[in-house]
């Protein structure tokens, strides 16, 4: 029996549900990342490291709804602080304290953010980042790296799944995401090969004058993971500050990685930060923040330069369920967490070395990614010329062997995560590829 057979066998009533889905939503979902063929399992509830989908199947979650629930499933202190808010109210039409006590502590953890305003994604937050970065600059144009991905608003997504065959050879290339995107969009967005710090020198010189911003992840989450060269980063905070181009940390997943992010590992300082996904502890959420006469320009206290408004923005449940993680996210439980990251991926590393699988993993801290390649890897298209194929069943293998990843095999730990699931992710890996499932 195939993998893909006992799949099937054991998720009946997912597959039910599936088709029922299909019926109202395109694919079943209104999550790209929720779809995998033949069809994802729906989940009945999660506990702690687990969770178990609609047919009673329970699998070891590496995924974490895409890094979110730093502390696992269902967090006791996290769920009774918003059950108390909500018999208080699920969302009020004026300000709520616990706003307050988000931003104090999110502007005490991370020196570079004087001020911070909340939203309800990530995607809202790199977009107010970048609206914040163009009128403070005068300037209209963005750069991000190819293959990044900062959330689903237009400017973008630009470069971010483009294959390799349509990819200029020893050239970034700006391309589009979807038809019919304006092309002033394209025009209007410039693409950076990461950790190339020569060519990046020379694009961000030759528009500089109309780039109002670089927005980067300083571990690029659409790679595996990929921590950023250090000499890299620091290269484009001289360049930016040097050039009049604002510099945008995208850590709505890197955050997890220390109390003031990853900025704080790199020692890197940017003049703006987009937040979401472990800050709100499981609730819709987003942010921006950064220097003071940047963030300014959205004071209704006077007469704001950029209006922002949102029904649920800074909802007290959101506020209270982000209250509740950060105050478990110590710096002796990160560096904990993170050296459990460590651990992990030098096991996976050997295990792939004892099977003679060509593979690479990457990652830092808590987050890792595997590969199917010998090249290292290094930008996005060391990425694509991986083995996509190989990651695709792996994938698949580990739902048969009860663990959920990314389809892309990259994930994350939480703070439940101890030597026996990093050993269980481990050997269910040894088992895959000792009896030639790839």
């Amino acid at each position: 029996m195939s993998e893909l057979e006992g799949y099937v066998n054991s998720t009946p009533t997912s597959q039910h549900l599936q088709r029922e889905a299909e019926k109202y939503l395109p694919g079943g979902s209104s999550r790209g990342t929720a779809y995998f063929e033949p069809y994802p399992f729906f989940v009945d509830y999660t506990k702690g490291h687990h969770v178990t989908d609609v047919d009673g199947n329970r699998y070891l979650d590496f995924m974490l709804n895409a890094t979110t629930y730093v502390l696992g499933h269902a967090n006791q202190s996290v769920v009774e602080a918003v059950k108390h808010q909500a018999d208080r109210g699920l969302s009020y039409s004026r300000p709520a304290p616990s706003q307050i006590k988000l931003a104090e502590m999110l502007c005490n953890r991370v020196p570079s953010v004087e001020k911070i305003r909340f939203t309800n994604s990530g995607t809202e937050g790199t977009l107010n980042a970048i609206r914040a970065a163009r009128a403070f600059t005068g300037k209209h144009k963005i750069a991000k790296i190819e293959g990044g991905y900062h959330g689903n608003h237009e400017y973008v997504s630009v470069s971010v799944y483009t294959p390799l065959g349509n990819l200029e050879t020893n050239k970034t290339t700006s391309v589009p995401e979807w038809p019919g995107q304006p092309p002033s969009v394209v025009e209007d967005v410039l693409s950076l090969p990461y950790n190339d710090l020569e060519t990046t020198e020379r694009i961000l010189s030759q528009n500089a004058d109309e780039l109002a911003c670089l927005i980067i992840e300083p571990v690029l989450s659409n790679f595996g993971y990929l921590p950023a060269n250090h000499n890299y980063l620091q290269g484009i905070r001289k360049l930016t500050t040097k050039l009049g181009i604002l510099l945008i940390f995208d850590e709505v997943q890197s955050f997890r990685l220390a109390s003031g992010g990853a900025q704080e590992i790199y020692n890197v300082t940017p003049d703006l930060t987009a937040f979401g996904k472990v800050i709100g502890g499981g609730m819709p959420v987003g942010a921006w923040g950064g220097r003071n006469d940047i963030m300014n320009f959205f004071d209704p206290t006077t007469n704001p330069i950029i209006t922002h408004s949102g029904t649920f923005n800074a909802n007290p449940m959101t506020m209270t369920a982000g209250i509740a993680t950060l105050e478990q996210l110590t710096p002796s439980t990160l560096k904990a967490m993170n050296s459990l990251g460590d651990t992990l991926r030098g096991k996976l590393r050997s295990v792939f070395d004892e099977l003679n699988v060509t593979a690479q993993v990457t990652g830092i801290g808590s987050l890792f990614g595997i590969h199917f390649t010998n090249e290292n890897i290094v930008d996005y298209r060391s990425v694509l010329r991986g083995d996509s194929n190989k990651r695709a069943n792996l994938f698949k293998a580990l739902l048969e062997e009860g663990i959920l990843m990314q389809t892309k095999t990259a994930g994350a730990l939480c703070t439940l995560t101890t030597p026996r699931e990093v050993d269980g992710l481990v050997d269910a890996i040894r088992r895959i590829f000792a009896r030639g499932d790839q």
